[in-house]
């Protein structure tokens, strides 16, 4: 499921089963990894910049957790290209995808990489100041990215589309 990754933050032997982080724990280690530096995003703003970027790879690391559906999967992918291939802000035009996700949520989820990148959130872990850790969850991201290649083209189309689609009146919504 995941890219052997050169990374063993923890020296541990157990291998998250979304990423392959080697560290005490396995999953729940690999977890509690995000969950901290959540926690980091939410309390100082220099690191929050990196915020969306650092959630949609996470999550696209881990879909068996956080992309179950086509919506979630679509909602992670295609913040990651606006992210990455529109120099969209970090914030990503939120609203233009959701409005999209929510008309469309019945479309098919297409068949996920095997491999997800050769980083992980043990990259951004080891940041040591917010312009590194920026950095650092860039790096991850073009990681992986380039593991989810096959469904490039997909997620350009998914973007596209949002942006295209006009915006519905509140009062005309079912």
């Amino acid at each position: 499921m995941f890219t052997k990754s050169a990374e063993n933050v923890d020296g541990g032997d157990e291998r998250c089963r979304g990423c392959g982080l080697a560290v005490a724990g396995g999953d729940s280690g690999c977890q509690a990894i995000m969950d901290g530096l959540l926690a980091r995003d939410f309390s100082d703003a220099l690191y929050f910049r990196v915020h969306r970027l650092f959630v949609d790879v996470y999550s696209l690391q881990h879909p068996d957790r956080y992309c179950v559906s086509f919506k979630s999967l679509a909602a992670h992918l295609a913040g990651l290209c606006w992210s990455l291939e529109h120099n969209g802000s970090r914030a990503v035009p939120s609203e233009p995808i959701r409005r999209w996700l929510e008309r469309h949520a019945h479309e098919p989820k297409p068949p996920l990489p095997v491999a997800r990148g050769a980083l992980t959130v043990g990259h951004a872990r080891g940041a040591a100041d917010p312009v590194a850790y920026g950095r650092a969850v860039d790096e991850w991201a073009r990681s992986t990215w380039a593991a989810y290649a096959p469904l490039h083209s997909l997620a350009r189309e998914w973007v596209r589309r949002a942006l295209a689609e006009p915006a519905r009146d509140r009062r005309t919504r079912n």
